[in-house]
């Protein structure tokens, strides 16, 4: 490679160049170190993450030195790279309100890569450009460029910057609200890095332990009894929904709380693992029936991770029972390894936003009445269970969604902020829909009996700051970090078309989310296999917590039962 630029560059770099004083020679060289510095200024705060941010540019450029020994090319290849990031990280930000970090190349997948190259063309048309561009660009620095330096010494600095970034970062470990800022995209991304790379050494992917004495009985699992006959199961994710009215002060339409109702007339609360957006973290929990906090700092990333590791959870248990299993999902199924993770759980028809030509976002009727179809052409098959995503509720809030749809009626509460007016809108776009779509289960299947288990995956993301429009972002960080309940709160509903519910005495107040398959299970009248039976004997002993019972214990003892009977593999 070395070879083939300095031919080039002896090409078109005129001789006279060669000429110039050395003073000039290194103005690149010396333009590209004062733009490092001067986006580390405009995008890290506080000496700690520049002193990070100063350890990465040595670091990198170190290693380009040892490659190619050329400072002018080392920078120049070194700025392009925190570029990428840079923009990278802000653009994740943008969709996900979170930077981007060393696990987003730790753990690469690819159907999250098929996924990106799909439905961002700008960057394919991005990357082409910058190649075509960078190529004349390095052969001049080739040329341009006066100095060298030894391999041996771009190694030992290598070591030494790379040596202080780990030091770094075990002295300041990084603060739970740091990785949802959309600044110190460098210092974060080094960062994560190191504790990524400690974590996975010392514990893996997932919290287990290292051994236990009980073995799950899953001899003869394959048989199933029911009470009676099997409904259709329908689990409906509800985006970003929760009671409003935990919240002091907001003003809501009258009739408003009904909507949460189960069918014996009461409320019930889900406690949930994320806030204001992670909608994965909630569907691991209701698919597999485990806590997405058993990743620790992998959390983020556990679809990609679970993805043909973890094989257990409601879909599998229903297909014991006979039930053929379907899911609706909005968008690409290679959006963060979906696909992947749902047919690992058990799903067997994987249905998305491809399949359906939808946006992005949906008004609810529209995968209600993809619902309905699905319905009348496979209910004649057996029984069905159809997990079914809404987006009506997803955020922003900052405009109408589909103004046309508003039910008729609405009235603006008057709230102050304007998005939680929007939101109210929406949530009563989504009680019309979801009354509708019973409606037509009930015209159109008359003779079939329906479960419908209704969830909020998470609050909405202004939530968090007018729950206590006191409390500034550092505290509301401390509080999310410790799981306070004010912010993990949503609503669970149970509802039958034809049906009565066999047994909701699992169906309590206020329940961890990866306990709601088995409330499935036992409103379903479905008998257990061993790995729920367990799980139900935990749910009893700790009063409805998982992970937060024994401050994980009983999550890491479950979780290497599961991977002794080999239903988690690879973690």
């Amino acid at each position: 490679m070395s070879q083939l630029i300095a031919a080039l560059a002896q090409r078109l770099v005129p001789a006279g160049f060669m000429a110039l004083p050395l003073a000039v020679r290194i103005l690149p060289l010396a333009a590209i170190h004062l733009i490092a510095l001067v986006v580390m200024f405009a995008t890290e705060n506080g000496p700690v993450r520049m002193l990070v941010y100063l350890l990465a540019w040595g670091l990198l450029n170190f290693l380009w030195l040892a490659l190619f020994r050329r400072p002018a090319i080392a920078a120049c290849l070194s700025l392009a790279v925190f570029g990428a990031v840079i923009w990278i990280s802000r653009f994740k930000h943008s969709v996900m309100w979170m930077t981007a970090n060393f696990l987003d190349v730790m753990i690469i997948d690819a159907d999250t890569v098929a996924f990106l190259w799909t439905v961002l063309p700008e960057v394919r048309a991005i990357g082409y450009a910058i190649a075509a561009l960078a190529l004349p660009v390095l052969y001049l620095l080739w040329r341009f460029d006066p100095w060298r330096m030894r391999r041996r010494m771009a190694a030992a600095g290598a070591v030494a910057c790379f040596a202080g970034i780990v030091g770094t970062s075990f002295a300041v470990p990084l603060s739970y609200g740091e990785s949802f800022a959309d600044n110190n995209n460098i210092s974060i991304f080094m960062r994560t890095g190191v504790e990524a790379v400690h974590i996975f050494a010392t514990q893996g992917y997932m919290e287990s332990d290292t051994t236990v004495t009980e073995r799950l009985k899953l001899a003869g699992e394959e048989t199933c009894h029911a009470t009676g006959k099997r409904p259709h199961i329908i689990l409906l994710h509800d985006e970003s929904s929760f009671d409003i009215r935990a919240v002091n002060g907001v003003k809501v339409p009258p009739g408003y709380g009904d909507y949460f109702k189960s069918f014996d007339g009461k409320i019930r609360s889900l406690m949930v693992e994320g806030a204001g957006g992670p909608s994965w973290y909630t569907e691991y929990n209701v698919l597999t029936g485990l806590s997405s906090r058993s990743f620790g700092r992998f959390q983020f990333f556990v679809t990609r991770i679970a993805g043909g590791r973890v094989h257990r959870g409601l879909p599998h248990a229903l297909r014991r029972c006979g039930y053929r299993t379907f899911s609706i999902y909005p968008v690409f199924g290679g959006f963060l390894g979906t696909r992947s993770f749902y047919k690992s759980a058990g799903v067997e028809t994987f249905i998305d936003g491809k399949d359906i030509r939808g946006g992005v976002f949906e008004p609810d009727r529209f995968y209600f009445d993809h619902a309905l179809h699905l319905t009348a052409r496979e209910h004649g098959r057996g029984p069905m269970f159809l997990h079914i995503y809404l987006t009506a509720n997803h955020f922003p809030y900052d405009h109408q969604f589909w103004p046309e749809l508003t039910p008729k009626g609405w009235k603006d509460p008057g709230n102050a902020k304007p998005e939680v007016n929007e939101y109210l809108r929406r949530q009563a776009m989504t009680e019309r829909d979801y009354r509708n779509f019973v409606d037509r289960l009930k015209r159109d299947f008359p003779a079939e009996s329906f479960l419908i288990v209704r969830f909020g995956d998470h609050q909405p993301d202004f939530a968090k700051f007018v729950i206590d429009p006191a409390a500034d972002w550092d505290e509301v960080g401390r509080r999310m970090m410790n799981y306070d309940p004010r912010y993990f709160s949503t609503y669970y509903a149970i509802d039958a078309i034809n049906f009565s519910p066999v047994n909701v005495s699992l169906a309590i107040d206020v329940l961890d989310a990866p306990f709601l398959p088995l409330v499935v299970q036992e409103a379903a009248g479905l008998s257990l296999d061993a790995s729920f039976a367990e799980q139900k004997r935990i749910m009893q002993r700790c009063r409805g917590m998982f992970y937060a019972c024994g401050d994980g214990a009983e999550a890491r003892r479950f979780n290497r039962l599961l991977i002794d009977a080999g239903l988690i593999t690879g973690l």
